[in-house]
C-alpha cells in the first residue's frame, strides 16, 4: 500500500490523546470528542472504500526477520466489525462522561480522562487490525495501562485496590501468553520458515504431542482471564464496580473482546488441531461461566457488579460459540462480541446516570424510578432487554446462531445452555423491577429530580439505534463475519454437521 490507511486508523487517536494533553482543561474534551468523531468517521471512509473498490488495504513491513516478525495489518470481516464497534463506542462514553473530572473529582484531570479513553481506542483498533502474532501480543498488553489508570484515577472509594487487581491478572496472563509466542516462535522456526504472521502459521504443521498442546494451554488461559471466564473471572466485578459507567463500557466492550479475539485468531487459526482437542473440557467451562455469572448477577445488589456478572454469563455463550465449531456458531459468536459491547455500554451508561444523581450503586436505595425518570427508564428496560436477547434486537441473532450452531454439534451442551437464556430474563427483569416500579420512595423522590438530559440521551441513543438496525437487518455484518467464519472452519479443517449429512444422502 501506498498509504498506510490501517497504520492512520490505529494511530489517529493516540495523536489525538497527545492534543489532548497539551490542550486545556475545558478544551481537552471538546479536541477529543471531536478526535473520537473523527476517527469514526474515516474509520467508515475505510470500510466504504474497501466495500465499493474491492481493493486490499493490508500493510507489512519487515520488523524482526530473524525470528519472522513483520508489522502486518490487515483488515478481514472479523476485524472490520470490531473496528466499527470500537469507533462508535468511544465517542458515546467521552459524551455520557463530559464532566468526569471536573469539580475536583478524582485523582487527575478531566483531560487525562479523555486521553486515557483514548490511548485505549488506539491500543485496542491496533490489536484487531494486527496480523502478526508479537504485533498483537504487544499491543494486547499495553492496553492494561490507559485502563489501570481509568480504574485507580476515578470511581469509587477502592478504585486503586480494584484497578491493582486488574492489572495483577492482567499482567498475569500475559506473561503466559508470552511463554505462547515464544514457543510458537520455536515451533514456526522447526518448519524451516519461521513466520509469526497468523496467515502463514496457519498454514505450517507446528508440530506434534505436547509441545503445541502446552503452547495452546498457555494461549487459552490467557485470553480467558482476559474475557473473562469462570475461575479467572474474579478481577472483574471489582474492577467494573469502582470503574465511571464510561470506564466499565469500555473495558467489558471492548477490552475484554480482545480475549475472545484472541481464542479465535490465535487458538483457531494457529493451533486448531489442539482447540479441538480441548473443546470438551472448555465447553464446560463455558456452560460454568454462563450460570456461575447468571445466577451471581441475579444475588447481586450493586447494580455496577450485577452488570459485570451478566457479561461474565455473556461470554459464556460467545466462548461455547467459538469452540462448537460450526459456521453457525462461530459467526454467533463474532456477532455477539460487537452485539454485547452495544447492549451492555449502553446499560452501563443508562445505569451510571441513575447513580450518579442517587449517589449510590445500591439496588435498595431506587423505587418507583419510572414516575421520576420515564426516560431513563425507558432506556434501562430497552438495554436490559436487549442484553438478554429480546427478538428484534440485535442480540437476540448472535445468541440464537450460537446455540443454534452448537446444538448440530453438540446437542446437550446447547440444550443446557438454553437454560442459561432463562435465567437472564430473571436478572434484568428482576433489577428493572426494582428500580422502576411500585411507588416512588423517598430516597428516589429526593434525589432523583430530572430524567436525562440531551447530552445523556445522545451518549446513549446511536447503541440503542445500531442493536436495533442490526436486529432487524443483521445482513451486513452477517455478510462481512461470514467468509471469516468460513476461512476458521478450513483452517480447523471441519465442515458442518449438517453437511456432513447432507454429503451422505
Amino acid at each position: 500500500m501506498d498509504y498506510p490507511f490501517l497504520t492512520v486508523l490505529g494511530l489517529l487517536p493516540l495523536v489525538v490523546a497527545i492534543l489532548v494533553a497539551l490542550s486545556g482543561a475545558k478544551a481537552g474534551r471538546v479536541v477529543g470528542l471531536v478526535g473520537a468523531l473523527a476517527t469514526l468517521v474515516y474509520a467508515a471512509g475505510i470500510i466504504v472504500y474497501v466495500k465499493v473498490t474491492g481493493h486490499s488495504v493490508a500493510e507489512s513491513l519487515d520488523w524482526l526477520p530473524i525470528i519472522g516478525s513483520s508489522y502486518s495489518l490487515d483488515l478481514d470481516g472479523m476485524g472490520l466489525v470490531m473496528v466499527a464497534m470500537t469507533v462508535l463506542l468511544v465517542p458515546a462514553v467521552l459524551v455520557a462522561e463530559w464532566k468526569t473530572g471536573f469539580g475536583g473529582e478524582g485523582r487527575f484531570s478531566s483531560k487525562t480522562f479523555v486521553a486515557l479513553v483514548l490511548l485505549v481506542e488506539s491500543f485496542s483498533l491496533m490489536s484487531f487490525l494486527s496480523f502478526d502474532l508479537l504485533v498483537f501480543y504487544i499491543f494486547f498488553e499495553v492496553t492494561l495501562i490507559p485502563m489501570y489508570f481509568l480504574i485507580g484515577g476515578w470511581g469509587g472509594a477502592a478504585r486503586g485496590k480494584a484497578a491493582a487487581k486488574f492489572l495483577i491478572f492482567g499482567l498475569a496472563g500475559g506473561l503466559i501468553m508470552l511463554f505462547g509466542v515464544v514457543g510458537t516462535t520455536v515451533l514456526s522456526a522447526e518448519t524451516g520458515a519461521v513466520s509469526l504472521n497468523f496467515r502463514v502459521l496457519a498454514t505450517q504443521a507446528l508440530g506434534t504431542g505436547w509441545t503445541p498442546k502446552i503452547i495452546f494451554i498457555a494461549f487459552f488461559i490467557a485470553f480467558a482471564l482476559k474475557a473473562p471466564m469462570v475461575p479467572g473471572h474474579i478481577w472483574l466485578p471489582d474492577a467494573a464496580e469502582e470503574s465511571t459507567p464510561g470506564g466499565a463500557a469500555l473495558m467489558v466492550g471492548i477490552l475484554d473482546k480482545l480475549g475472545t479475539f484472541g481464542m479465535i485468531r490465535v487458538c483457531l487459526g494457529v493451533f486448531p488441531g489442539e482447540s479441538q482437542w480441548a473443546t470438551p473440557v472448555i465447553l464446560i467451562l463455558a456452560l460454568i461461566s454462563i450460570f456461575w455469572g447468571a445466577l451471581a448477577a441475579i444475588g447481586s445488589k450493586n447494580l455496577m457488579r450485577l452488570i459485570a456478572y451478566t457479561s461474565i454469563s455473556h461470554f459464556g455463550f460467545m466462548v461455547m460459540g467459538i469452540f462448537a465449531l460450526t459456521s453457525q456458531s462461530l459467526t454467533g459468536a463474532i456477532f455477539y462480541m460487537v452485539n454485547h459491547a452495544l447492549a451492555t455500554g449502553a446499560l452501563y451508561l443508562v445505569i451510571g446516570y441513575l447513580i450518579k444523581r442517587r449517589g449510590s450503586a445500591n439496588v435498595d436505595d431506587f423505587g418507583g424510578v419510572v414516575n421520576v425518570a420515564p426516560l431513563a427508564a425507558g432506556f434501562t428496560l430497552v438495554a436490559g432487554l436487549a442484553s438478554v436477547a429480546l427478538p428484534g434486537t440485535s442480540p437476540f441473532v448472535s445468541e440464537f446462531l450460537a446455540i443454534a450452531g452448537t446444538w448440530t454439534r453438540y446437542p446437550v451442551i446447547a440444550g443446557i445452555a438454553v437454560v442459561g437464556v432463562v435465567f437472564a430474563a430473571v436478572y434484568v427483569l428482576w433489577m428493572y423491577q426494582r428500580l422502576m416500579t411500585g411507588p416512588v420512595t423517598p430516597q428516589t423522590e429526593k434525589h432523583i429530580t430530572s430524567d436525562l438530559t440531551w447530552r445523556e440521551r445522545w451518549a446513549v441513543i446511536p447503541l440503542v439505534a445500531a442493536f436495533l438496525v442490526l436486529g432487524f437487518w443483521p445482513r451486513p455484518a452477517l455478510g462481512e463475519i461470514g467468509p471469516t467464519s468460513e476461512y476458521y472452519m478450513q483452517t480447523a479443517s471441519v465442515i458442518d454437521p449438517v453437511a456432513q449429512i447432507e454429503g451422505g444422502r
